[in-house]
């Protein structure tokens, strides 16, 4: 993929994952991740998860069977885990689907796409064995 054609991407998040999404217009609905110094497709970076991949595309589901094949996608991954790398990278493409063209927004945020799940690990607290487990009663 050429990175010096025109792009749109930004670092979104979800719980410790970051991901950095960039879609490329009149593109033809290839999807990359980059994986140390190769690019590699969603299939084999996911493995056999395939509902993770249909979770990723589910923005261009919603606005039809076409919207995917516009855009060329590029996408840089790190933390957290598989699932929320995929919720990461969703929230980024319906964002960008967005800045596009604002009339996606009716059509993506029923659905919950428009939304940062604010939910991260909770920090352990002093005196406890996590952040809320406490450590074991003895009697004597």
């Amino acid at each position: 993929m050429a990175t010096s054609t025109k792009y749109y991407g930004t670092v979104w998040r979800r719980k410790m994952s970051s991901a950095v999404v960039k879609l490329f217009p009149k593109g033809s609905g290839k999807a990359t991740i980059k994986k140390g110094d190769k690019e590699v497709t969603l299939k084999e970076y996911f493995g056999g998860h395939a509902y993770m991949i249909e979770d990723i595309m589910y923005p261009f589901a919603i606005l039809g069977p076409k919207a995917s094949k516009e855009y060329d996608i590029q996408i840089s991954v790190k933390g957290g885990w598989l699932m929320g790398q995929a919720e990461a990278i969703r929230l980024g493409i319906a964002r960008w689907l967005v800045e596009q063209n604002e009339d996606n927004r009716k059509l993506l945020k029923p659905y919950g796409l428009m939304k940062r799940d604010p939910r991260i690990k909770e920090r352990k607290k002093p005196g406890l064995k996590k952040a809320r487990k406490s450590p074991q009663w003895s009697k004597r």
